[in-house]
């Protein structure tokens, strides 16, 4: 029987996190097919790797798991070399990038199959069919080529009880790598441990990589089950922290006050993503009992204090600018650091209106960094997502933007940081435009250097917050070189999203 390869490629610079979505691939194999796993935040030479395992002549089925950016990079590079080499080979790819792009992905020639959102049931049900010559067409969550090369989705499957899947084999995975090796030392901790608690999330943005495969779907564990797992890598690794890196942690109160109440004598720090419109509503006692537990900062996608601008991006009617506002300075007496997104740059009728959509979140972040100065700001340049029916996404269309129609034009220098949300290629943004919101978003950042840049001292701190104070205080953001120099020179890191 034909074993199976799984390749993590590499999502970033020295910075190492235990590989759950691939990992949950594996899980869902396990004792019915042989893997084993590559990461390629781990090997120098991850396709001298993977060839290694592929000139044993064991291995037929690779699957790779590929978000946007860095770990597109390497994915393509990887599967046309391998592809090319070894022809006989069956290319599988899953994650964010294929699922909402994946004409460019099937039409490369070196990937035949995608998994469209979890593959729990969708990757051992294509490998069945493949190896026994069983049809595919009605495996569910699939995308491939059909008949006259025309792309096929087949149907969503609907989501799983989390806690029915079979436990992810990190024993396994530590026979390849060390466990203790993806424990990195963070703002969190020494040993931080990178967990999925849940799938998917109950929302329906319209600027998020997340809607077209769940479809305004969840699923979490439950409370008691998370512990369980976050004990055992804890008492037998000595993970201290933990990184959250579900979509949205915090839907249901009642599961984060449980999980909170029986993680709270581990002594563990911890990080997870919310909604503010949702966590708003959630008791002064619970905010309260999720700090106690050990809940240091919560990421929340702000997006924008424009109430007409939330309604665009499907996020209105429930989210305000007041209310961002209010919630950032409710956290304050808790002791929790709101970690506040915003999204600049947003598509607009004509260009002044562009403008004065970008100098209205400016003074907004300012207003938020007034009533609560410990909020992280992370500032994203727009960048469309093909959620189609979509308000936002009509405009996009509209406006005559373009995806690259092939996988190698992902990656070329114009398009490679697309996805990142900071190299935008839209047409309704103009040059100016764009160094506006990246010089603000330094000089911000000079004024309130990020808590999680573990590396920057108290003496470069205040330095940096004086030269760029003098600039904050008069909007005077053109040409912040003095500042830049400075960051580079102290390799200063920009406030991002713990974990990642």
């Amino acid at each position: 029987m034909n074993k199976i390869l799984l390749f993590n490629p590499k999502s970033a610079i020295n910075k190492y996190r235990i590989p759950n979505s691939i990992l949950n691939i594996a899980a869902s194999v396990d004792g019915k097919y042989e893997w084993v796993i590559v990461d390629g935040n781990c090997e120098a030479d991850p396709i001298k790797k993977i060839e290694s395992y592929l000139n044993t002549g064991e291995f037929k089925y690779l699957g790779f798991t590929v978000m946007p950016g860095p770990q597109l990079r390497q994915a393509i590079l990887a599967s046309k070399s391998i592809k090319e080499k070894f022809p006989y080979t069956t290319m599988i790819w899953g994650g964010y990038f294929p699922s909402n792009q994946p004409n460019a992905v099937l039409y490369s020639g070196y990937v035949d199959f995608i998994i469209n959102g979890p593959g729990d049931n969708a990757f051992p049900n294509l490998i069945d069919a493949l190896e026994h010559g069983h049809p595919f067409e009605f495996i569910k969550n699939l995308i491939y080529k059909g008949v006259n090369n025309q792309i096929v989705k087949n149907a969503k499957e609907d989501l799983l009880d989390q806690d029915s899947l079979p436990p992810l084999p990190y024993d396994k995975l530590n026979n390849f790598y060390p466990i203790t090796k993806f424990l990195g030392k963070t703002y969190l901790g020494e040993k931080t441990l990178a967990y999925h608690s849940s799938i998917g999330c109950p929302f329906t943005c319209s600027f998020c990589a997340v809607v077209p495969i769940y479809e305004a779907r969840w699923k979490g564990k439950s409370a008691q089950n998370v512990y369980k797992d976050v004990k055992y890598i804890k008492d037998k690794w000595g993970a201290d922290a933990i990184e959250f890196h579900d979509n949205n942690f915090f839907v249901s109160e009642k599961r984060a006050v449980e999980f909170s109440r029986l993680i709270k004598d581990e002594n563990m720090t911890w990080w997870g993503m919310a909604r503010i419109d949702t966590m708003s509503k959630f008791k002064d006692s619970s905010l309260a009992a999720i700090r106690e537990a050990g809940c240091k900062i919560i990421f929340f996608g702000a997006e924008s204090g424009n109430n007409e601008v939330l309604a665009q991006m499907d996020k209105g009617g429930t989210q305000t600018g007041n209310q961002i506002i209010e919630f950032a300075e409710r956290l304050k007496k808790f002791d929790i650091i709101p970690e506040y997104s915003f999204v600049l740059g947003t598509p607009a009728p004509t260009p002044e209106k562009v403008q004065g959509q970008i100098d209205f979140e400016i003074d907004f972040i300012k207003k938020v960094k007034h009533v609560n100065p410990k909020t992280e700001i992370i500032i994203y340049t727009y960048s469309p997502v093909p959620t189609e029916g979509s308000e936002m996404y009509n405009q996009v269309l509209a406006s005559g933007f373009k995806f690259p129609q092939t996988l190698e034009d992902w990656i070329s220098p114009a398009w490679e940081s697309f996805d990142l949300r900071k190299n935008p290629l839209t047409p309704w943004l103009t040059p100016e435009m764009i160094d506006k919101i990246r010089n603000f978003e330094t000089v911000l950042n000079g004024v309130y250097p990020t808590v999680t840049d573990i590396r920057l001292n108290m003496i470069k701190r205040k330095a940096i917050q004086i030269i760029a104070g003098l600039r904050y205080r008069v909007n005077l953001y053109q040409y912040p070189y003095e500042i830049k120099l400075l960051q580079k020179v102290w390799r200063y890191r920009q406030p991002e999203i713990q974990g990642f």
